[in-house]
């Protein structure tokens, strides 16, 4: 393996493993794995073309059934709520409930990665935010994933005026909310060449 890739997966590993410690720590309180906050978070970030099982399988990366028994708890534990589409029947949507809204809120998933940014000088944070993005988006695209970017970075996305918006994909409206959220339809802008 190259030595800088190498550095990159060991650094990357090693932040992945503190970011499941403290899901298992918040997580814990409450009596909910670390999957189980994922889940939350997702659907604190998804977009309405996102908010299905499978879209959230997919982001995970997880087995159906896993995620399948982990929204089963949630939805029995009252932190999120189902709802069947009302343009295709065969499609269960989800939500935060209430109550999986304040958990996220009383949890509070990053305090301790917040005061370590602002130790970090801002254009060496920027960057490295930059290079990560990037990383991650090659990554996603070579194994063939869904890039589950945020909506106004996507080429589908029109901006049409003072906060007028279209999906471009699917020709609906979108709110400036529906454009800050993340959609499993996402296509990367491409980059102009000079």
């Amino acid at each position: 393996m190259d030595k800088s890739a190498a550095q990159f997966f060991d650094l990357i590993d090693r932040l992945g493993n503190l970011v499941r410690v403290n899901l298992r720590a918040a997580g814990g309180q409450h009596g909910l794995q670390p999957v189980h906050l994922q889940a939350l978070v997702y659907l604190a970030i998804a977009n309405r073309y996102s908010n299905t099982p499978q879209a959230l399988t997919e982001y995970l990366g997880l087995t159906k059934g896993t995620v399948s028994q982990s929204l089963l708890l949630l939805h029995r534990r009252g932190l999120i709520e189902r709802q069947g589409d009302t343009d295709d029947k065969r499609l269960v949507r989800l939500a935060l409930s209430e109550s999986g809204a304040q958990l996220l809120k009383d949890i509070q998933l990053l305090p301790d990665w917040a005061q370590v940014i602002t130790r970090i000088a801002p254009q060496r944070s920027k960057i490295a935010l930059a290079v990560l993005k990037e990383l991650l988006l090659a990554l996603q695209l070579g194994a063939g994933n869904r890039s589950f970017g945020v909506c106004n970075t996507c080429q589908h996305n029109l901006h049409e005026g003072p906060r007028s918006y279209r999906c471009g994909l699917t020709e609906e409206k979108l709110s400036l909310h529906d454009t800050r959220m993340i959609c499993r339809e996402h296509q990367p802008r491409q980059k102009s060449r000079r």
